[in-house]
């Protein structure tokens, strides 16, 4: 792709390597290179994010080993029109660069038009560069298709490694979030509580109680056995009719 055409943050978008360990915080958790700062021109880890609070932040994350960007993210920047996109963790991506192939393309009806993946009906690129490579080839010029995006955040939280999020979280009962509501310590309060805990303490103490309760009952209606009334209950000594 020719350089000299395209923005400064652009070209470095499309020849960074994200998902490295950090150098700066090599010794941190969650350090992989994951956000792109278009100001700065340079991908950063989480830990790095302090200087950068003010610049225009994007978010890469991965699918199938690749690198990608929200669609939303993406149209604040470019034209994504004909670039197909990918649902992942209910938001739809689309891949930065485009993949390599391993095997021979088959006979498809739609093909990539730059590397001849196939592709979905109605797109025609793949990924963003190769649509850029196409509008290069075919315009030599690509102005026209990038947009001004003053303002670009990164979505919450910051440290989201990019991965497959799970959609929905296990809520506790009705009953423990009342409780937990109206003592103030909350899931996310200031008590720290936390929710699985709790909801496993609650269920431990449903069972001993109904255990308790259980013993007790057969306590109360265990039948009590005395030797007198053993004796009572025994058969008097037969009588024997007189032989005549």
């Amino acid at each position: 792709m020719d350089s000299l055409h395209l923005p400064r943050w652009l070209e470095a978008l499309l020849a960074e390597k994200f998902f490295n360990a950090c150098i700066i915080h090599e010794d941190e958790k969650k350090n992989e290179k994951n956000i792109f700062c278009l100001d700065c021109c340079e991908s950063i880890c989480p830990h790095c994010l302090t200087p950068h609070r003010s610049h225009r932040l994007l978010q890469i994350r991965r699918y199938v080993y690749h690198d990608v960007i929200r669609l939303g993210d993406a149209e604040k920047l470019m034209d994504c029109a004909s670039v197909q996109s990918y649902t992942t963790n209910s938001a739809k991506v689309v891949f930065i660069n485009q993949r390599p192939r391993t095997r021979p393309a088959r006979c498809l009806s739609n093909t990539c038009i730059t590397c001849g993946r196939g592709l979905q009906d109605p797109y025609f690129f793949c990924s963003l560069s190769c649509k850029l490579q196409h509008i290069l080839r075919t315009e030599g010029e690509i102005s026209e298709h990038l947009y001004e995006c003053e303002v670009l955040t990164l979505p919450e939280p910051v440290f989201d490694d990019g991965t497959t999020t799970p959609d929905s979280v296990l809520e506790p009962a009705v009953s423990l979030r009342t409780t937990s509501a109206s003592s103030g310590s909350g899931c996310g309060g200031g008590g720290g509580v936390n929710c699985r805990a709790l909801a496993c303490t609650a269920t431990t103490e449903v069972v001993r109680k109904k255990r308790s309760s259980m013993s007790a009952y057969r306590a109360a209606c265990r039948p009590v056995f005395s030797p007198a009334s053993e004796a009572n209950r025994r058969k008097g000594t037969p009588q024997r009719s007189p032989l005549y």
